[in-house]
């Protein structure tokens, strides 16, 4: 009777780590998903234009008119392009890290944890102080729960 328990607790074990390990591996994906859409997209700023619009107080189509921003809209692809390849290094990044460690200690688990509520809380701070009617919010929402599934039945997981 015994090994039947041991067998169920590893196969419960087993499942409380894939709802450990998974919200992070979607957690990488969006990350990856979103850099490459900023990376590849040719006018980026256009993909949050009325945060960006609401921020600036004018619209890009008059802020390109003027003369002196002829060559704004390749600054701003520059960095919209950087933030792609940001967003694309960190979603690989967390794939790496998964890869490496699977999650199976206390320790790996509690640095991705840390790093991730760090970047979550600023770029919170970020949406809602600067663009308050961004249309990234529910992926913000969607990451957030992803981690806070995560952190919670990591909780059940044994070492």
């Amino acid at each position: 009777m015994n090994h039947l328990v041991y067998k169920h607790r590893i196969k419960s074990q087993h499942i409380v780590h894939n709802f450990v390990f998974i919200p992070i591996i979607l957690i990488g994906a969006l990350s990856f998903l979103l850099g490459l859409t900023w990376f590849f997209h040719p006018e980026p700023w256009i993909l949050d234009r009325h945060p960006n619009e609401a921020l600036i107080k004018t619209s890009f189509t008059a802020l390109f008119n003027h003369s002196i921003n002829e060559y704004l809209p390749e600054y701003l692809k520059v960095i919209y392009k950087f933030l792609g390849l940001w967003l694309i290094t960190i979603g690989g990044l967390i794939f790496s890290y998964l890869y490496i460690t699977r999650l199976g200690t206390q320790a790996s688990r509690n640095y991705i944890y840390v790093v991730l509520l760090t970047t979550l809380l600023g770029v919170y701070y970020l949406i809602f102080n600067f663009l308050p009617t961004s249309p990234l919010k529910p992926i913000l929402y969607i990451l957030t729960l992803l981690f806070l599934c995560s952190f919670c039945f990591s909780i059940f997981l044994n070492e």
